[in-house]
């Protein structure tokens, strides 16, 4: 789907246009509607087949629907045309707004005609879902990660353009390095992204996420769990040797060399030198194929 000619060109056509199509401006700080190009039948449009959004509550479609009985689609549906298809027009951003208005008996509604490539309709699905005020952090994290790995993206363009803070899109990336029972319980709200970014860099993560779950822990407290290694089965870990506190610029090289290879990465500088050493940590022999495979060019 992607060629080397859409990696190249960066954040794109596909983002700009859903910014200004889809009211990113702001007016005394509310979202302004952008104004339909025509209105639509409904089995004229379909859903996008890659859209990366699977699950729709059913519960939040019957609300959605009810509120527009009473108010209509305010915000238009983006679609692009398809020639040849059975049904003319496939949508890029809107689809939870398209079943709804079918739950609600709408005939028609309100539409913005692109003319995305198969590149930019996914860019653009990808960037709305992110764009959603109720998604989980690992939600938000992947999102970002497929921005990345698919369409060539840095740290630096994907925050640029969404309006977030480089370290933001580093700190969740790191989530994604979590085992996957850490992050379901961030999905289900049992552990906020703060709590599971004081995991990262625990050598036996999931113990100390169950008791933090357990116990009811803020986040200072898991903190300083993780730095002292926990009391696992009973008996506390051995301790740590302290470190000097790393200064911004580190950190920051970690956090991108870590999204980078999908590892955890730590960083010494010998201090009073100009060297240090450079540790990764793999959680499994396909990660340790992939570092050499990639150290190997």
């Amino acid at each position: 789907m992607t060629d080397k000619k859409s990696k190249a060109r960066g954040l794109g056509r596909g983002l700009s246009a859903l910014m200004a199509d889809v009211g990113a401006d702001q007016a005394d700080g509310q979202p302004q509607p952008a104004q339909p190009d025509r209105h639509l039948p409904i089995e004229q449009i379909a859903p996008n087949p890659e859209q990366p959004r699977r699950s729709f509550s059913h519960s939040d479609l019957e609300e959605l629907a009810d509120s527009i009985r009473h108010k209509g689609i305010i915000q238009p549906l983006i679609v692009r045309p398809i020639d040849g298809a059975a049904t003319p027009f496939q949508i890029v951003a809107g689809e939870r707004r398209w079943r709804a208005a079918q739950i609600a008996q709408l005939h028609e509604v309100p539409v913005i005609v692109r003319d995305f490539s198969d590149t930019e309709a996914l860019e653009v699905a990808i960037i709305e879902n992110i764009q959603r005020s109720d998604l989980n952090p690992i939600d938000e994290a992947a999102g970002y990660r497929q921005l990345m790995d698919r369409f060539g993206h840095t740290q630096e363009q994907v925050a640029s353009a969404l309006g977030k803070s480089r370290s933001h899109i580093a700190n969740l990336l790191r989530l994604l390095n979590l085992p996957d029972e850490i992050k379901t319980m961030v999905v289900d709200g049992l552990l906020s992204a703060g709590h599971a970014r004081t995991l990262v860099t625990a050598d036996a993560p999931l113990p100390l996420a169950r008791r933090i779950v357990e116990t009811g822990m803020s986040v200072r407290d898991a903190e300083r769990l993780v730095k002292s290694g926990g009391h696992v089965g009973g008996k506390p870990a051995s301790p740590r040797p302290s470190h000097p506190k790393k200064d911004a610029d580190t950190v920051a090289l970690e956090n991108d060399l870590g999204a980078a290879l999908k590892m955890s990465v730590s960083v010494e500088h010998e201090p009073g030198t100009e060297s240090g050493r450079i540790t990764i940590r793999y959680k499994t022999l396909d990660q340790l194929d992939e570092l050499c495979r990639l150290l190997g060019g």
